[in-house]
């Protein structure tokens, strides 16, 4: 007996192992395929450019430097934001008075920074 099925709008029987099929051979082709510049052939020797020690010293104090300053400006700001809403409240004072000690501490490290690394290269010998 033969038998008929009504195929609603939008759907496709049998199209959805293609499709897999499809996508799949897709990502084996992406994976497979050898990329283009594996056999580029080198038109000269190429050098890393390392920064000596004394510029790598330098570069780390300016980065320590920044950051103690941006960190210690975050807790300022912090304390301002934690004094002005406290309203006579007095644990929300104490930490206020806990966010600007430990921008003072950062703002204190910042400074010092340049001293530390000179302590640093002079251990190193540079």
């Amino acid at each position: 007996m033969l038998q008929i099925r009504a195929i609603t709008p939008g759907k496709r029987p049998g199209w959805r192992p293609v499709v897999h099929a499809l996508a799949a051979l897709a990502a084996a082709v992406l994976i497979l395929a050898p990329p283009a510049a594996a056999y580029a052939a080198p038109s000269d020797a190429v050098f890393l450019a390392a920064n000596s020690l004394p510029r790598v010293i330098e570069n780390i104090r300016s980065q320590i430097m920044f950051l103690l300053f941006g960190i210690a400006t975050l807790f300022l700001v912090i304390a301002g934001v934690y004094w002005t809403t406290a309203g006579g409240d007095p644990g929300q004072v104490d930490k206020a008075k806990g966010a600007l000690r430990n921008a003072m501490i950062g703002y204190g490290l910042a400074v010092l920074a340049p001293i530390l690394m000179t302590i640093v290269r002079n251990i190193v010998g540079q």
